[in-house]
């Protein structure tokens, strides 16, 4: 199943939102395809595996599920599903994920980075005491 996105509309690198959205980075060492991974349980398999391409000003997000590992000699691909409700779900979960990061993006913009960090930054009529000596309290 595919997610098709604008770049101009991402707030970030499509590598670094995937991460965030809880994958994880994998080369394939036979043909150096590189990819994300997502467990669902504490095994490999199954797993929700993740394409990045972008055309464009394009961005696709080409995922499926991975039930199990090849099982017969010579085999290059494993049993993987393009559709299906755990597909539909995490694509869910995704622009779900994607839509919070863009309207968490665009109240930081609005805000002062100072009213961000620790509110007013207007010192004037503050005094300042001298520091005591730890040998003064005792």
């Amino acid at each position: 199943m595919k997610l098709v996105l604008n770049k101009k509309d991402l707030t970030m690198n499509p590598d670094q939102l995937i991460r965030r959205a809880g994958y994880g980075f994998i080369r394939d060492s036979r043909t150096g395809h590189e990819s994300y991974v997502r467990r669902l349980t504490r095994d490999f398999y199954p797993r929700l595996h993740m394409y990045i391409e972008e055309e464009d000003e394009k961005v696709i997000f080409n995922l499926h599920l991975d039930q199990k590992q090849a099982s017969y000699e010579g085999a290059h691909m494993h049993n993987a599903e393009h559709d299906g409700e755990v597909v539909e779900s995490e694509i869910t979960r995704i622009k779900e994920f994607i839509t919070q990061t863009l309207e968490h993006a665009s109240e930081s913009k609005s805000e002062d980075l100072i009213d961000r960090i620790g509110g007013n930054r207007n010192y004037e009529g503050v005094k300042r005491e001298k520091k005591k000596s730890w040998w003064k309290f005792w």
